[in-house]
């Protein structure tokens, strides 16, 4: 692992744990070089992932830019950080277990959007947003009475 401080690609492990889910593993390593130490996480990959955007160019997916999107849905809303990052790690492998290498970035957007209506309703509205371009204010009141309706069939099934 590369030394983020003197660029040394030589480190020792001086401690390994995994994170609270069992997900990733963390590690405290020191660089051989200058002696700075320096925390990498390690996570299981099952396959590269290559995302077809809207206009059809493909980039590899990018879990930070999931998360971080998420992250900005769930500004100062009640939900911690492991919460927020085992919704990323569930989206995550979702994908990854579909066997498919190409995913549509649709198809991303609609799964966060999935579990964060489940999840936090403001956040959902957040990223629905951003998603899916909201340019008036009527945009925000459709998706608002859609869920009206959406919670009102659930609460007659029940």
């Amino acid at each position: 692992m590369r030394c983020p401080f003197c660029g040394n690609p030589d480190s020792q492990v001086k401690d390994s744990r995994p994170n609270e889910e069992g997900s990733a593993i963390r590690r405290r390593r020191a660089c051989l070089s200058c002696g700075q130490r320096f925390t990498t996480v390690e996570r299981v990959q099952l396959r590269d992932l290559i995302v077809v955007k809207a206009n059809g160019r493909r980039a590899p997916f990018e879990r930070e830019k999931l998360a971080r999107s998420i992250r900005i849905a769930l500004r100062k809303r009640p939900l911690p950080e492991t919460r927020i990052e085992q919704i990323v790690s569930g989206l995550v492998r979702q994908l990854e277990a579909s066997g498919e290498t190409e995913v549509p970035s649709s198809r991303i957007g609609k799964l966060a959007m999935e579990v964060l209506k489940e999840v936090d309703t403001v956040g959902y509205v957040r990223f629905a947003s951003v998603y899916r371009d909201f340019t008036e204010a009527k945009d925000f009141s459709e998706i608002l009475t859609s869920m009206d309706v959406s919670d009102a069939d659930n609460q007659e099934k029940d």
